[in-house]
C-alpha cells in the first residue's frame, strides 16, 4: 500500500461567522464544524455531504466568502476518495467566487490562500506538478503578505515536492533548506516542532535519510519543551519511519515503542505498533512478532471507523500472511474476516480507495492459499473499482496479481497481458513511484522488482523445442530495460534518465558494426541471455540455474579477483561464468567479426569486470574491447576529437576524513600531463568550488578525478571525496551538468580512478551506474575497487597514449592499457588490470 504524493494537508479554511439559529436546526458554521470533525474522522464521504449542506446554508445567507470557503474543503473530502472530477468542479467553484469578492479583504486572502493550497495538492495528485508547483507559489506569496507563518512554510513544504516530483532534486532541496534556516530562526513553538516534523518526513521521501533523522530529532526536542503530547508521539513515529528507511532496526523498534507506550490516540497508537510488527517480521524475529500480534488484536476493534482503520485492518491482515509465509501457523479464517472487515468499513464510509486495497488483498489471502478461483473473482473487482477511480498506484498491484493467478491457471497469454498492463502502469507512474510515502508498506525490491522479472521469465517461456519469436525476445529485453531505469529512478528518488538518448541497437547498426550487445537476465530457475549482432535478429540462449546458486558463484568469484595470489581459483570461477554467458554466442562473434562487446548486466553481475572473464586459455579482455551500459539507450554518441582533448585532472595525496593517503596519485597526474595538455588541482586546490571553476571556465572534454570515493547502492552513501568534503551522487549533477549533453561541448569522458564498490553491498555498482548517469558524461571510466599501486599510473598513463597518438575508441585505448598490464609479470593477476570498467559510449 502506498501513496503517490506525499503533501501537506492544509488547514481548514475557517473564518468566525454570526448567524441568526433557527431552534432546533444547525446553522451554516454547526454544519461546517460538522464537516471537520468528520474529515478528522476520516469519514471523508459525510464529511463532503455536511460541507456541501455549509455551503448551500451560507448561500442562502448570501455569505459567499464563507459559501467559497465550504467548496474548498468539498473538494479536499473529494481528493480523500479520489473523486478528482467532483473535487475540480468544487475547487473551481470555490475559486470562482473569491474572484468576485471583493469586501472583507482580510478574510478573503486567508480563505483563497488555502483555497490555492487545496487546488495544488488536487493537481500534484492528479500529476501536474508544474501547475501545482505554480499554484503553491501563489498561496505562499498571499501567506506572506498576510504573515501567515504556518500557511507559508506548508506552501514551500509542498512547493519542494513539487519540485521533487518533477525530478528536479537541487531545487527541492534548496527549498528544504531555506525552509529549515527559517524554521531554526523562530522561536520554540508547536508550529515549529510541526513544520520540522514536516520538513523531516519530507527529507525523508526524497532520500535524504540522515537529515530526515537530524531534523525529527529537533522537532522532538522542541515538542518536548513545549509539552505537547500529540506532537511527540507523532515525531516517535515519523523517527521510526526514517531509521525503518535507514536499515537501524533496533532504533526504529525504540521509536515505535515509544511512541505506542504514551500516545493518547488509538491511531497513532496502532500505526506504531504495526509498523514494529511489519520491522520485526523483515528482521525474523518471529517471538517478538507473536507476542506483539496479540497486543494488536485486542486494539483493532476498537478503532473508529475511519480509513485509517481500514488501513490498520489491512497491514494487519499481511504482516498475518507473512508469518503464515515465514511457517508461523495462523487461522486463514482470521485473516479473511479482518479484511472482510474492512471491505465492509470501506463501502460504509464510500471510501473507494480504501475497498479496492482491502478487497485485492482478500484477493491475495485466497491466492496464498490456492482457492485461484475466489481469488481472481476478487482481483478483478478491486481493478473495476481501480480503473473507474483511476489510481494506478493501486492498480499496478492487481494486474500483477491478476498476472500471477492465470499463469497459475495455465493461461500464459493472458498472464502475459495482464503482467504487460502492470509494468506499463509502473512506466506511467515513475515520478510517483519515487515519492511513496513510507509510512506505508512499500519495498521495491520485493513489490516492484519482481513485476518485470516475472513478465521475462512469461517472455521467456519455451515450449517444447519451437524457437522463441522476435516479438518476445525484444518485449523481454525492453522490459529489463525498463527495470534498470526504475532501479535508477528508485535509486535518486527522481526519475533520473531524461533526455534524448540514442538507442544502442541503431549505434552497431549504423555507427559500429562491429560492436554486439549481450543483455544477461538473471531469473528465479534459469539465466538468460539475449545477443544482439549488428543488422541481425535477436539471438537467445540460456542456463538452468537458480538466482541464488547465480548469486554465490558471483560473490565467490569477486572475493578471489580481490586476492591477489589465487590464481587457479579465480580462473576456474572466471570460467563459470563465462560460459553462462558467452561460450553458446562464440561462434556468432567470431562470424560477425566482432571486435567490441557492449554489456548491459543485471544484479550481482554489475560487481563483476568482464574483462576477466576466462576461456580456459584466454581472458575475455585478450580477445574483446569491452563497455558496459546502464540501459539500451545512450547519450548521442560519438567519439572524441583528437585535436580538442584538454584534460582536467584532480586528486588528493594526503590522508583526508578518515580515508587513506593516496601515494600514487601524484605520479598518475604527472603520466597524464606528460602524455595531454592537462590542468591539475591537487590536494588543497581540488575543492568543490575550485573544480566547478575550472569546470565552468574552460572546456575540458575529459575530467579525471584522481581520489578516495565509494559506489553504493545508496545514493547518500555514493560520493567522491574532496580536499574540504564530500561531493556526492546528487551534488555531482550540480557540479559537471553546466553544459547540454547535446552540444559539441558536453564532458565526453569522466574518470574516476580511485573510487570502489561498497563492501558487502551485493547493488553497489548500481552507484557506479548512479554517477555515470548524473554526471552527464558521454562516457564514465571507473574502478570497482580500488589499488593504491603504480599499476594505476602506469594503466591511466597508457590509456591517454592509446587515446591520443593511435586514436583508438576509448573501450579499444582500455584495452590497450589493460593488455599492456597483463604482459608485466607484476601485474598479471586480474586485480590489477581488470576492475576498470567504462561505462556509456564507448566509441
Amino acid at each position: 500500500m502506498f501513496l503517490a504524493i506525499g503533501v501537506l494537508p492544509p488547514t481548514f479554511a475557517f473564518v468566525a461567522a454570526q448567524n441568526s439559529i433557527v431552534q432546533g436546526v444547525p446553522n451554516a458554521q454547526e454544519l461546517f464544524q460538522q464537516g471537520r470533525n468528520l474529515y478528522e474522522a476520516e469519514r471523508f464521504n459525510e464529511a463532503s455531504l455536511v460541507f456541501q449542506q455549509a455551503s448551500v446554508a451560507f448561500k442562502a445567507q448570501g455569505d459567499r466568502l464563507r459559501q467559497a470557503m465550504s467548496l474548498s474543503n468539498v473538494s479536499l473530502a473529494y481528493q480523500q476518495l479520489g473523486q478528482w472530477s467532483k473535487a475540480s468542479q468544487a475547487i473551481a467553484q470555490s475559486l470562482n467566487l473569491l474572484q468576485d469578492i471583493s469586501t472583507d479583504q482580510d478574510s478573503r486572502s486567508q480563505i483563497l490562500a488555502q483555497a490555492l493550497d487545496i487546488q495544488g495538492r488536487l493537481q500534484l495528485a492528479q500529476g501536474k506538478a508544474e501547475l501545482a508547483l505554480n499554484t503553491w507559489q501563489q498561496a505562499a506569496a498571499i501567506y506572506a503578505k498576510i504573515d501567515d507563518k504556518t500557511g507559508l512554510i506548508r506552501s514551500k513544504i509542498n512547493s519542494a515536492q513539487a519540485w521533487q516530483t518533477l525530478g528536479n532534486y537541487r531545487q527541492a532541496q534548496k527549498r528544504l533548506t531555506e525552509i529549515n534556516q527559517n524554521l531554526q530562526n523562530q522561536p520554540d513553538s508547536t508550529l515549529k516542532a510541526t513544520g520540522l516534523r514536516s520538513l523531516g518526513n519530507v527529507l525523508r521521501v526524497v532520500g535524504d535519510l540522515e537529515q530526515s533523522r537530524k531534523i525529527l530529532q529537533q522537532s522532538l526536542e522542541v515538542a518536548t519543551r513545549m509539552r505537547s503530547p500529540q506532537v511527540i508521539n507523532e515525531t516517535w513515529l515519523s523517527l521510526g519511519n526514517t531509521a525503518t528507511a535507514q536499515q537501524d532496526t533496533s532504533a526504529a523498534l525504540n521509536y515505535y515503542q515509544q511512541a505506542a507506550a504514551t500516545s493518547t490516540s488509538s491511531t497513532t497508537r496502532i500505526q506504531a505498533d504495526l509498523n514494529q510488527l511489519r520491522l520485526l517480521l523483515d528482521d525474523n524475529q518471529l517471538t517478538a512478532a507473536q507476542a506483539l500480534v496479540s497486543k494488536i488484536q485486542a486494539q483493532i476493534p476498537n478503532l473508529p471507523a475511519s480509513r485509517k482503520a481500514v488501513y490498520a485492518c489491512i497491514n494487519f491482515a499481511q504482516s498475518l500472511m507473512k508469518l503464515r509465509a515465514k511457517g508461523v501457523k495462523h487461522e486463514v479464517k482470521e485473516i479473511a474476516q479482518l479484511l472482510a472487515i474492512a471491505v465492509q468499513q470501506a463501502r460504509d464510509l464510500q471510501d473507494q480507495r480504501a475497498e479496492v486495497y482491502a478487497l485485492g488483498n482478500l484477493g491475495g489471502l485466497y491466492e496464498q492459499t490456492q482457492q485461484f478461483d475466489s481469488a481472481q473473482d476478487l482481483t478483478q473487482q478491486a481493478l473495476v473499482i481501480s480503473q473507474a477511480i483511476n489510481v494506478p498506484d493501486i492498480t499496478y498491484r492487481w494486474q500483477w496479481q491478476l498476472g500471477r493467478l492465470l499463469k497459475a491457471k495455465g493461461d500464459i497469454k493472458g498472464a502475459i497481458a495482464a503482467y504487460s498492463e502492470s509494468v506499463k502502469i509502473l512506466q506511467s507512474l515513475r515520478n510517483d513511484l519515487v515519492a511513496i510515502n513510507p509510512e506505508v508498506q512499500f519495498s521495491f525490491r520485493d513489490e516492484v522488482e519482481p513485476i518485470y522479472r516475472q513478465l521475462v521469465n512469461l517472455l521467456l517461456r519455451s515450449e517444447g523445442n519451437s524457437q522463441l519469436s522476435q516479438d518476445n525476445l525484444v518485449q523481454a529485453r525492453a522490459v529489463i530495460e525498463s527495470l534498470q531505469i526504475a532501479e535508477l529512478d528508485n535509486f535518486f528518488r527522481v526519475a533520473c534518465l531524461e533526455g534524448r538518448p540514442i538507442q544502442v541497437d541503431s549505434v552497431i547498426d549504423r555507427q559500429d558494426r562491429t560492436a554486439a550487445v549481450i543483455y544477461p537476465i538473471i531469473l528465479a530457475d534459469k539465466l538468460e541471455v539475449i545477443l544482439k549482432l549488428p543488422q541481425q535478429p535477436l539471438r537467445h540462449y540460456k542456463t538452468s540455474i537458480t538466482a541464488s546458486e547465480v548469486e554465490k558463484i558471483l560473490d565467490q568469484l569477486r572475493q578471489e579477483l580481490i586476492k591477489p595470489y589465487t590464481l587457479q581459483q579465480t580462473q576456474a570461477l572466471s570460467k563459470q561464468v563465462y560460459n553462462w554467458l558467452l561460450q553458446p554466442a562464440e561462434k556468432y562473434l567470431a562470424k560477425s567479426q566482432i571486435k567490441t562487446l557492449v554489456f548491459v548486466l543485471d544484479g550481482s553481475l554489475r560487481n563483476i569486470p568482464m574483462a576477466a572473464l576466462y576461456d580456459g586459455q584466454h581472458y575475455l579482455i585478450e580477445k574483446y574491447a569491452i563497455a558496459l551500459t546502464p540501459g539500451l539507450q545512450l547519450l548521442a554518441p560519438k567519439s572524441l576529437s583528437q585535436q580538442q582533448i584538454k584534460v582536467l585532472t584532480a586528486g588528493i595525496t594526503e590522508a583526508r576524513q578518515g580515508f587513506s593517503a593516496l601515494s600514487n596519485v601524484a605520479l598518475e597526474l604527472n603520466e597524464i600531463k606528460s602524455e595531454v595538455p592537462t590542468t591539475v588541482l591537487l590536494n588543497q586546490k581540488f575543492t568543490s568550488k575550485t573544480l566547478q571553476t575550472e569546470i565552468n571556465s574552460v572546456l575540458f572534454p575529459v575530467v579525471h578525478l584522481a581520489t578516495h570515493g565509494q559506489f553504493s547502492s545508496k545514493a547518500n552513501e555514493t560520493f567522491i571525496l574532496t580536499w574540504d568534503g564530500r561531493i556526492d551522487v546528487n551534488q555531482l549533477d550540480t557540479l559537471l551538468r553546466i553544459r547540454d549533453t547535446e552540444r559539441p561541448n558536453a564532458i565526453e569522458l569522466l574518470v574516476l580512478s580511485a573510487c570502489q564498490t561498497a563492501a558487502g553491498d551485493k547493488r553497489a555498482a548500481l552507484g557506479l551506474a548512479g554517477i555515470a548517469v548524473r554526471a552527464g558524461a558521454r562516457s564514465t571510466l571507473a574502478s570497482l575497487w580500488n589499488l593504491d599501486d603504480a599499476s594505476t599510473a602506469e594503466l591511466m598513463s597508457q590509456f591517454y597514449r592509446e587515446l591520443i597518438s593511435k586514436q583508438l575508441t576509448k573501450a579499444e585505448a582500455l584495452r590497450q592499457a589493460q593488455l599492456a598490464l597483463l604482459k608485466n609479470p607484476k601485474y598479471q593477476h586480474p586485480i590489477f588490470w581488470a576492475p576498470y570498467v567504462l561505462l556509456g559510449n564507448w566509441l
